[in-house]
């Protein structure tokens, strides 16, 4: 390379800075950041935490805030809830968000954590984005901060804590769950962002209908503003919000699929149903429309292990394994590849023979254990005889063990006395696999369960 390149690079390098610096400090910020509130008295929606009685309201009175997940849909307020929290309590807040960030960014913050421990200063705030995107050993080096009080973790996730949170650190954080805003708090923000934004001041706003604006923001308040900032840009002069002019101009912008909406239910149901209606090609379809949509793939995964016990069962065993193994690899791989097993697992249970057996058989035994208020005995001969007494009493007197009969089977009464010969179970005969275990039932068991 020349020196004149090198200086022109510079140059170049240099000018370019200028200019992002310029363009960047010279556009105005997203109406959802210029509207995010500071404190909780500005804070709108989920009341039952940050309501007069709520647990948000006595964390800012006491000033003890255990640590704590934030589960709720997006745009419901989880980041501006925790920043509010930080701020009014005048503690430190570090903010990681786990889409970018791993172990090393999690050990340099714990550290810098402890560095500036004083005395008995309350510790600062750890604030982990989508945290259920952090992986096992990701969550691990958490553990060992929290435990110790260095940091007080606040988590925000759009996805169940149950399922994508370690045990270990889910048992140290409360979980708070946060609602989609509903129309009134919709309302709210709305009046709020046209009377005290300075930039939607400056232009002349008439609202006829807000039907349609508070629809497609389905309970997200970001959705709402963005949408706002969209119809309010998309003419010069006066502008009149109406249902037609908000679709008009969303028409583009806004999916079909609204994976936080009403939509998310409705397409989901029709997958579910698709599936256990043995349609193959329907399912498939609305799986291409919540995979285009944007819906998390475990989410959808965990749909068809659901499926594999409670629609498919008994009449296919091997359906749960493939939907396990589908769970799986979607946990390891992600998107784009997650499609193709999503797909054979879809094809897969949509073409199976289909029992809800297993899933009758439960409900009708929960169903008897819970409104049968006898205290019914488990038969003397099925009772484990640890001590002498137990055995001199007939703890297990009769007990047969059936891998010494023929047929591994020894005629025996399993069930309370009271409720012997009651059949909660049955097989389905439609189907050549429960079919087999029916006759089998039949053989061993004689007319017993008729």
């Amino acid at each position: 390379m020349r020196p004149d390149d090198r200086h022109d690079d510079e140059t170049n390098c240099k000018f370019l800075a200028i200019f992002v610096n310029f363009i960047t400090t010279n556009m105005p910020a997203p109406l959802a950041e210029r509207l995010r509130p500071e404190t909780i008295d500005g804070y709108i929606g989920q009341t039952h935490l940050v309501g007069p009685q709520g647990v948000f309201s006595k964390f800012l009175e006491t000033g003890n805030v255990p640590s704590f997940i934030l589960w709720g849909p997006p745009g419901v307020g989880k980041t501006t809830l925790a920043k509010i929290v930080a701020k009014q309590l005048e503690r430190p807040l570090y903010t990681l968000s786990a889409v970018t960030s791993g172990v090393k960014e999690v050990r340099e913050v714990i550290e810098t954590a402890k560095k500036q421990r004083f005395f008995d200063a309350r510790p600062p705030f750890l604030f982990i984005d989508e945290i259920h995107r952090f992986n096992k050993s990701q969550q691990d080096s958490l553990l060992g901060a929290v435990e110790q009080g260095i940091v007080t973790l606040i988590g925000a996730t759009t996805e169940n804590p149950s399922f994508e949170v370690i045990s270990p650190l889910l048992s140290r954080c409360q979980v708070y769950i946060l609602r989609p805003m509903d129309d009134a708090e919709l309302q709210t923000l709305l009046d709020r962002a046209l009377a005290t934004d300075t930039t939607l001041k400056a232009r002349e706003i008439e609202v006829r209908e807000t039907a349609a604006l508070f629809r497609l923001s389905g309970g997200d308040a970001r959705k709402l503003l963005n949408i706002l900032d969209i119809v309010v840009g998309a003419t010069e002069g006066k502008v009149v919000i109406t249902d037609q002019y908000v679709t008009d101009c969303l028409q583009e912008n806004i999916a079909l699929y609204d994976k936080n909406g009403e939509q998310h239910y409705d397409v989901i149901s029709a997958f579910i149903k698709s599936v256990r209606g043995s349609d193959p090609n329907a399912a498939i379809y609305y799986l291409a429309r919540m995979l285009a949509g944007g819906e998390e793939p475990r989410f959808i995964a965990r749909r068809l292990v659901i499926l594999a016990s409670e629609d498919i069962g008994l009449a296919n065993p091997n359906a749960l394994l493939l939907a396990n193994a589908c769970f799986d690899t979607v946990h390891k791989i992600g998107m784009p590849e997650a499609r193709i097993t999503l797909a054979e697992t879809t094809i897969y249970l949509a073409t199976s023979a289909k029992s809800n057996s297993a899933y009758m058989a439960i409900d009708k035994a929960l169903a008897q254990v819970e409104y049968d208020t006898t205290n019914r005995p488990v038969p003397l001969h099925l009772r484990n005889a640890p001590t002498k007494l137990m055995k001199n009493t007939g703890y297990g007197k009769g007990y047969k063990y059936a891998h010494d009969y023929e047929g591994h089977f020894a005629d025996l009464e399993f069930l309370p006395e009271s409720l012997a010969g009651t059949k909660f179970y049955e097989p389905d005969e439609q189907n050549p696999t429960e079919a087999k275990i029916a006759e089998r039932i039949r053989t061993l068991w004689k007319d017993k369960y008729r």
